[in-house]
């Protein structure tokens, strides 16, 4: 069973160190910044002995090239990306053995063409989704489409509900304010904004959240409840006439938001 550890980096990043009971070896997802994965190891006198990269996007590849350096292990990332520091290109259903886990891969683009995910279910479901899934959101559509990332949320709705989700940005708060605008009577939105208020009060992190919980409070995974396709209409001021319309819709006021 894994061991999953944040180790913050730049105002609102996670990179988080993967690691096994017993074992003084880690992994990290989506090292943008070399120096607090260097400092994180030494401190707790681990060895770095993978790196798995969900995109391309620089705050989560940034300090790859450093970190090889002085390393000869595996960078796992997307196989059609513009980020080139990869040594063991992925592609849609590769799996791997990593610290006695297989990770399953899933090309999920939309925030961007070349992104991926690894999921992991070993006694304990975990999730790792970069900037497409976070707690009661999704990521910009910067190079994909509604339809790519709608298929992606799809993909994420299949996973067991117990699947712990590691997204890679602190934007809990932010996402269920909007979240609240959206469904204004969900009240499981609202105890999701007292407990994340008060775990960010104490400078914890509000992730992990689960599948479970997105289910219930998440716009962008619940395209097809009437709640939110009546509100993505008021938005657009047309009725959408299919999921992907919804989301469109509310990824759009999203971005307004």
């Amino acid at each position: 069973m894994l061991t999953i550890t944040p180790i913050p980096a730049f105002t609102d990043n996670y990179i988080w160190a993967i690691s096994t009971a017993g074992e003084n070896k880690i992994a990290v997802v989506d090292p943008g910044d070399a120096q607090v994965v260097e400092n994180y190891l030494s401190d707790n006198n681990l060895t770095l002995a993978a790196i798995l990269i969900t995109h391309h996007h620089h705050d989560h590849t940034g300090g790859v090239a450093e970190l090889m350096a002085h390393r000869d292990i595996p960078v796992y990332g997307p196989s059609d990306s513009p980020f080139k520091g990869s040594t063991v290109k992925l592609r849609n259903n590769d799996q791997f053995e990593l610290l006695g886990n297989t990770f399953s891969v899933r090309e999920i683009p939309g925030h961007t063409l070349d992104h991926i995910s690894y999921w992991v279910n070993n006694g304990q479901s975990q999730l790792f989704c970069g900037d497409t899934l976070f707690l009661a959101g999704c990521g910009r559509l910067f190079e994909g489409t509604p339809k790519q990332m709608l298929q992606a949320m799809d993909y994420f709705n299949t996973l067991p509900d117990n699947t712990e989700v590691y997204c890679t940005h602190e934007y809990s708060l932010a996402n269920l304010d909007f979240a609240a605008a959206v469904e204004p009577d969900n009240n499981d939105i609202q105890l999701t904004i007292q407990r994340c208020k008060q775990l960010r009060q104490q400078n914890k992190p509000t992730l992990p959240t689960s599948i479970a919980e997105e289910k219930k409070i998440n716009p962008f995974m619940r395209t097809q409840h009437e709640s939110i396709v009546h509100a993505a209409g008021l938005f657009s001021a047309k009725k959408p006439h299919s999921a992907v319309e919804v989301l469109a819709a509310i990824r759009e006021w999203k971005n307004q938001f």
